[in-house]
């Protein structure tokens, strides 16, 4: 090998690696399939880099709270907790920021995590999210590499400019929420002053086995207040933990928080057609295409009495449905419903199931689940361990949790089906144009701050040519700010 080539990618058991970008799918557009060795060994072996830290939004506040429908949804699911105006049902919610470590400031520039845990008669329904409708990524196979430029770099133990924008200069789909993250929404004032996204795409099914697409928009109550990165930054420095008393202090006074939810709903035979793939987590859908239309609203009124074991163990696992509601081929959610069970039975242990706040409380688990670390569920001598028994054991109900699709094609690491209109930049555009002067200005002085400490110039050409693409006033205004923080 000549020092200038390159070595080969390759598995943890040295086999070589031919496709690093693209999950292999049952066709274009498909599920992802568990033959994908690479795949789960890769995030297999992410979610087991921190002990007992979660990787990923370890910084974090809960609350309980309820769920209420406000309006009829029946026409589009079948799920129990939402079948009936006024039903009620307990709730958990998590908040967190993504990147910083457990000892992070709530007030930094990040992500936020918008976790809910619905109590339902029919099990636990976990809604996993984030305060931004898209995210940086669309094909979990991204996902190790995308978190490891934003933590902490390996030696300088710090994150590094160089490995955040080198990163994004290589992922030009990530240019719409990095307009989201350097934007005035990238600090939220506080938690209780921010909206909450499924993001993902999911699937409804109602009685009568029809197939919707949602989309989930929890809009909140109190008003969207954000902070400045000045204001962020003092913030941080002098309360470290804003956020956490906000949300405590609040609802101890008898202020609680609340949120109305929204669904957008596509019928499933407009989802091929659509003009963009509307499974891609960095897109939205225009709300003049799919509207916003009512649900319910989310009250939180009940602090933990222990952060640690109601909020540090709590556990939300996307994969955990209900009847009525199921995933879509969205390539993220599908690598998800793997990944975050899979860092839950790594970080909390196989039984974490069984802690107070992620087991059931509407009903009760039954089945055949034994022994393990912490096991508590103690079954004896009038209990089998296996399934068919002929000893009036718990049987499985015939009944899936959501409608049967069709998959095509041949299996194999595919890129993103391509709709008419699929573009990595053109919603980036739209938002970017969507905002006043003032916006504007913020964003690009956020942008050029992180990106002119950024010590590779072809990283920094990259960077400009997407916010270019995007919009080309947004390009032009950036790198005139970038070029003025280098030459002062």
């Amino acid at each position: 090998m000549s020092k200038s080539s390159k070595p080969t990618l390759t598995t943890e058991a040295g086999a070589p690696v031919a496709d690093n970008q693209n999950s292999t799918s049952a066709g274009i557009g498909g599920p992802l399939l568990l033959q994908d060795q690479h795949l789960l060994e890769k995030l297999a072996r992410f979610n087991r880099e921190r002990i007992p830290e979660r990787v990923v939004h370890a910084r974090g506040s809960g609350a309980y709270g309820y769920f209420e429908v406000t309006d009829d949804v029946t026409a589009h699911t079948s799920a129990h907790f939402l079948g009936e105006v006024g039903r009620r049902t307990e709730t958990f919610i998590r908040f967190s920021t993504v990147a910083d470590n457990l000892g992070g400031p709530d007030a930094a520039r990040d992500p936020r995590g918008f976790a809910l845990k619905f109590y339902t008669e029919e099990g636990n329904y976990d809604l996993v999210g984030n305060n931004t409708p898209v995210f940086f990524i669309k094909d979990p196979l991204k996902f190790p590499d995308f978190i490891h430029s934003q933590k902490r770099d390996p030696f300088t133990g710090k994150q590094e400019p160089d490995n955040v924008w080198d990163f994004w200069a290589h992922a030009p789909e990530a240019t719409h929420q990095v307009t989201w993250l350097m934007g005035d929404r990238g600090i939220p004032a506080s938690y209780r002053h921010m909206n909450g996204y499924g993001s993902h795409t999911y699937q409804w099914t109602n009685a009568e086995g029809e197939v919707f697409f949602v989309k989930y928009h929890f809009k909140t109550n109190q008003g969207i207040r954000c902070l400045s990165s000045d204001q962020g930054a003092e913030l941080s420095g002098t309360d470290p933990n804003s956020h956490q008393t906000d949300l405590l202090q609040s609802i101890e006074r008898g202020v609680f928080p609340s949120w109305t939810l929204y669904v957008q709903i596509m019928p499933a035979d407009e989802a091929a057609d659509y003009r963009f793939n509307p499974f891609d987590l960095t897109k939205v859908w225009p709300h003049g295409d799919y509207p916003l239309q009512r649900v319910g609203r989310l009250v939180l009124d009940r602090n933990p009495d222990n952060v640690f074991a109601e909020v540090e163990q709590s556990a939300f696992s996307p994969n955990n449905f209900v009847p009525g509601i199921g995933p879509s081929p969205d390539k993220m959610l599908q690598g998800r419903l793997f990944a975050y069970a899979d860092a839950h039975r790594y970080r909390l242990g196989v039984n974490h199931t069984q802690l107070p706040v992620n087991a059931p409380k509407a009903t009760e688990a039954n089945n055949y689940g034994r022994d393990g670390l912490m096991a508590a569920n103690a079954y004896g001598r009038h209990t089998k361990n296996y399934e068919p028994n002929s000893y009036g054991g718990p049987v499985e109900s015939g009944a899936p949790l959501s409608a049967p699709r069709p998959v095509t094609g041949y299996w194999g690491t595919h890129e993103a089906p391509q709709h008419s209109k699929d573009d990595d930049f053109f919603q980036a555009g739209e938002l970017y144009r969507l905002m006043s002067e003032e916006e504007k200005g913020r964003l690009v002085a956020n942008i050029a701050g992180g990106l002119a400490q950024v010590s590779r110039e072809d990283v920094i050409e990259k960077n400009l040519a997407h916010f270019s693409a995007a919009d080309p006033e947004y390009g032009r205004r950036v790198e005139a700010a970038v070029r003025e923080l280098q030459e002062g």
